[in-house]
């Protein structure tokens, strides 16, 4: 895999270089509530810039239906990525039409334009070969050479992360070559003990990994909503919390592999409850109770985990080689229940060994709550590209950057 190092070193001044940057960061409205996603793809822009390239930034934004919506443009990001590089950032209204065309054009040696939202283009994310393979055409036909550095995008076979590297000379951006950098510690370089903390909403959404981690990493520390379909499996009562039905057979088949092969798969041994899920909009105190994880009441639902499980699981990371964490332990967002988070967070800190903070909802936790973020090894911006990484999937916009 060519680095944008190489690229620089061939000389790019005058020339045309399109990134594929993931500025898919969250909006209240036209106000960006997290620019994480931007900042981590300045380095790459800004190394292009200053050798005198002509950048031409392009990203998705949240769902839209391939077709311009309002609410999902790029201006905000646009405008953020200006301010962060203390430039000027053009902004075309669409992304291979009159406006990306003319916005291109008019670009001079050193200067940086930002396309519109490429999902408002059908071809973007089509099923269809040919539909994508024709837009990912029309985006080449704009640029002289591709960087790769929407790690958060990677995991998607869409043509501007898969179709159009093979159109043009491709090189892997600085973000991209530092997470892989970072997943291949946590897979061919591990330093032990090697522990894992996994929460969320959705057992389902974490099974494969959890598959591949049985194999390789000495403790799995359970959180989040997932961890009632666990206790659920154990045969314990817990009430209204979430609950995949469904999966409770894979559980307790990985909860058996797990005491077979020796890694220690811990749950919560304590959890707070309520009696209904508390009001996100004015964040009113939600007064939780404390019980233990095996005696939860009927009518009661988990939302994170309790002080004895805190303790816990900062005792399990105290001394890790190793640390992936992906998911919040419970409903971090509101301040009853954001203790748990919390606490994996500063055991992250307080850990000697090299920490990982994978991307989604913890990497906004770590932000939302607070913390330093120069205190964590590292802090990915992709939470479903890291996890399909480590399940040991091919990730189709790592495998296009390869040669």
């Amino acid at each position: 895999m060519k680095t944008i190092d190489e690229l620089l070193s061939e000389g790019v001044a005058g020339r045309r270089v399109f990134v594929r940057a993931d500025l898919n960061v969250p909006l209240d409205g036209t106000t960006i509530t997290d620019d994480g996603r931007i900042r981590a793809v300045v380095p790459t822009v800004n190394a292009l810039a200053e050798a005198g390239a002509r950048v031409i930034v392009a990203s998705h934004l949240g769902r839209p239906k391939g077709a311009p919506d309002p609410a999902y443009s790029l201006a905000p990001a646009a405008a953020r990525l200006g301010e962060l590089l203390g430039v000027d950032v053009a902004f075309a209204t669409d992304t291979v039409g009159e406006s990306a065309g003319a916005t291109v054009a008019g670009l001079t040696d050193g200067q940086v334009a930002v396309l519109e939202n490429l999902r408002f283009n059908a071809g973007e994310t089509s099923k269809d070969d040919a539909e994508r393979g024709a837009f990912a055409d029309s985006l080449a036909a704009l640029a002289d050479a591709y960087v790769g550095d929407g790690f958060g995008a990677v995991h998607r076979r869409h043509a501007s992360v898969f179709d159009l590297p093979a159109r043009l000379p491709h090189y892997a951006g600085h973000l991209i070559a530092t997470e892989v950098g970072v997943l291949k510690k946590l897979t061919d370089e591990v330093q032990r003990p090697y522990v894992v903390a996994l929460g969320g909403a959705k057992v389902s959404d974490k099974l494969a990994v959890i598959d591949q981690l049985l194999g390789k990493a000495d403790r799995i520390l359970i959180g989040g909503g997932m961890a009632y379909t666990f206790l659920k499996a154990q045969g314990h009562e817990i009430g209204t919390s979430l609950l995949q039905e469904d999966q409770i057979p894979a559980v307790r088949e990985y909860l058996e592999r797990a005491e077979k092969t020796g890694v220690e798969l811990v749950l919560p041994v304590d959890t707070l409850v309520a009696a209904e899920f508390p009001d996100m909009k004015t964040k009113a105190p939600a007064d939780p109770a404390t019980v233990a994880a095996d005696a939860m009441p009927a009518g009661r639902m988990g939302l994170d985990i309790g002080p004895k499980t805190r303790t816990l699981y900062a005792s399990k990371l105290a001394d890790a080689g190793t640390v992936f964490w992906n998911g919040p332990m419970g409903v971090f967002e509101h301040p009853d229940y954001a203790e748990g988070t919390k606490a994996v967070a500063q055991a992250l800190i307080d850990s000697p060994g090299f920490t990982v903070v994978g991307g989604g909802d913890s990497a906004a936790a770590v932000r939302t709550l607070g913390f330093d973020e120069q205190a964590f090894g590292h802090i990915s911006t992709g939470g479903g590209a890291s996890l399909e990484y480590l399940e040991g999937k091919t990730l189709p916009g790592l495998a296009a950057l390869e040669d």
